[in-house]
């Protein structure tokens, strides 16, 4: 029962820490005189991975790698089959021309990248230090992508979801939320790994598995919440750039300093979950590319991959 609590707790303590960080990073940012674009490419889009770098740093500092791996891997194959079926089901989710031709390429190429460094059972510092380098390239050109014709109306997408620069309050206040989101991250990351862990033992479950089921889809709430109120908004560029950019920043980005801070062992980790990661993100750009949006159908067929993808885990759990 205690694993539970901590569990609940920690999960609810991640969630609240992302909303604080996203909310005052936001506003530091409109402070600083960055447009609405660039704080949706960088502040939104990585803020909302949060939960996802702080509990997987912890996992493997504490010598949790499968946790650590399980999580990263669980989580973009969550933000796919889950997260955008989900959307889709509830409203068809239409995808702009450039997200198609750069952003799920990117994405399918990064997942092809992370498989193949994997394939030996480790990730060495070396190749984390090639995923971080990825992941600062990747948002430098992102940035620089915002120039593009497409730019105007990402950014009207983007003004919406944040306050008039006039409503801004000074610096202490949004410096204050940013802090107050940093702090409830690591502290709800350690409850949230800890009650992972005790349940993994308690029911003499693989870390492996808790990591790619129960951590992935605690920790990719916050990029379900986002694109569930960007899809119902009508803002489906985001909705679906927020989570091809969250899938490309957890590998590039979160396993690469994972990596670089103390190397993985991802023995545990099975074929089967290195090939519905890679599935579902191929999978994606067909799906995108038919009628430039996905679904209900489409959507539904997500959902039944993830599905079937946790029932299957959920048999070999032992």
């Amino acid at each position: 029962m205690l694993s539970w609590l901590q569990l609940v707790f920690g999960l609810v303590v991640l969630y609240l820490g992302a909303q604080a960080l996203v909310s005052g990073g936001a506003r530091l940012a409109l402070r600083l005189g960055l447009t609405p674009l660039v704080i949706g490419l960088t502040v939104i889009a990585y803020g909302t991975s949060s939960p996802e770098m702080v509990v997987s740093l912890q996992a493997s500092l504490a010598g949790n790698a499968s946790i650590s791996i399980g999580n990263l891997v669980g989580s973009n194959i969550c933000n796919v089959a889950l997260i955008i079926g989900l959307c889709a089901v509830i409203r068809p989710v239409g995808v702009s021309a450039p997200i198609i031709r750069r952003e799920i390429p990117i994405m399918i190429a990064v997942s092809l990248l992370t498989v193949g460094f994997l394939f030996d059972g480790t990730l060495a510092r070396w190749e984390g230090a090639l995923l971080l380098l990825g992941c600062v390239l990747y948002t430098v050109t992102a940035l620089r992508g915002g120039h593009a014709s497409t730019a105007t109306a990402t950014e009207a997408e983007f003004s919406a979801e944040l306050p008039a620069r006039a409503a801004v309050p000074g610096w202490l206040q949004p410096a204050g939320l940013t802090l107050l989101g940093l702090v409830l991250l690591v502290a709800g990351s350690h409850f949230f790994v800890l009650g992972a862990v005790d349940i993994a033992t308690s029911w003499g479950v693989r870390q492996i598995v808790v990591g790619l089921t129960i951590v992935a889809i605690g920790t990719s709430l916050p990029e379900l919440a986002t694109s569930l109120v960007a899809a119902l908004r009508g803002h489906s560029d985001v909705a679906v750039g927020n989570v091809v950019g969250s899938n490309v920043f957890n590998l590039l980005g979160i396993l690469g300093l994972c990596a670089v801070v103390k190397p993985l062992d991802t023995s545990g980790l099975g074929w089967v979950d290195l090939i519905v990661m890679l599935g579902v993100a191929v999978a994606l750009l067909p799906l995108a590319k038919s009628g430039g949006r996905i679904s209900r159908l489409e959507g539904t067929a997500l959902l039944l991959v993830y599905a079937g993808y946790t029932t299957w885990l959920i048999t070999q759990a032992t």
